[in-house]
């Protein structure tokens, strides 16, 4: 059993994108955030269209395997769904350190050719890797993603050495996406607000600054224009239902490479960045 009382912030993130897979409690976190930020869902559902866009963008560069770490609930369209429209025998492992959620997303996912769903919490990088060696070959390239997921994460629990696990056990090729909450243009007041709607939920919310996420793609080397508002990212594929941007950068993100070999179909990664 799980208690529904308790505001689940893969649920409230579900509710948010419009999809129906939450309770109450879920709601009125939500709710409560959109008070505070009103452009959140905006901001929600255009940090959905980043994936989109960098996902379409890591198969196209012929990427084949990826681990969506803190992946909630299946929102389409899903990494699957984008990565196997370019690459049929492409591989897809969801993460999620829900039981529920990852249960829920199991179900749903049922049947999939080359699509996994399974428990893990990245707290525990090593547990997560152990599993997916299982289902994926970390001999070849792999994409870490990790959308929407790091600003649950704690100062004391070390998210930099946490991403370290995931990045040590890939080989060079293989590339980090990561988009994070920031309060750098949000009052503090607000924002401190808003952390505290957090405190009675499942996690925490953590918002960093531009510079604090751009360490975490230490050692590996940035595509395009770094990390920046998500919405500043190259643009190919953009969701024309999503709408305009919030007037305040929300999200940051930002895509890095292992040793940034050259890519198999463009000369230079930051060159077809900028094309997209």
């Amino acid at each position: 059993m799980f208690d529904t009382s308790v505001p689940n912030v893969a649920r409230a993130y579900d509710y948010l994108l419009g999809g129906k897979d939450n309770y109450a409690a879920d709601r009125r976190l939500a709710e409560r955030i959109v008070e505070l930020i009103p452009d959140a869902v905006q901001s929600c559902r255009l940090n959905r269209e980043f994936l989109v866009r960098v996902v379409g963008h890591l198969a196209r560069q012929g990427i084949r395997q990826f681990i969506d770490i803190g992946s909630g609930l299946p929102t389409h369209p899903n990494v699957h769904d984008i990565v196997q429209s370019v690459g049929p025998d492409a591989r897809v492992v969801y993460v999620d350190n829900d039981h529920v959620v990852a249960a829920h997303a199991r179900a749903l996912l049922m049947g999939g050719a080359g699509v996994f769903a399974i428990d893990g919490d990245l707290r525990k990088p090593e547990d997560i890797i152990t599993s997916a060696r299982e289902l994926i070959d970390f001999r070849e390239p792999a994409a870490v993603l990790m959308f929407a997921v790091l600003h649950f994460i704690t100062d004391a629990e070390q998210p930099a050495k946490l991403i370290g696990a995931f990045k040590d056990a890939v080989v060079p090729g293989s590339c980090l996406a990561i988009s994070h909450i920031t309060d750098d243009q949000v009052s503090p007041v607000v924002s401190r607000e808003a952390q505290a709607v957090y405190r009675d939920a499942s996690a925490p919310a953590v918002p960093r600054s531009r510079s604090d996420i751009g360490q975490f793609f230490a050692g590996f080397s940035l595509l395009g224009p770094g990390v920046v508002d998500i919405n500043d990212w190259p643009a190919q594929g953009r969701l024309p239902e999503v709408g305009k941007r919030p007037a305040a950068t929300l999200f940051y993100g930002g895509v890095g490479v292992k040793d940034n070999p050259r890519p198999r179909r463009e000369p230079d990664h930051r060159t077809s960045l900028a094309r997209v």
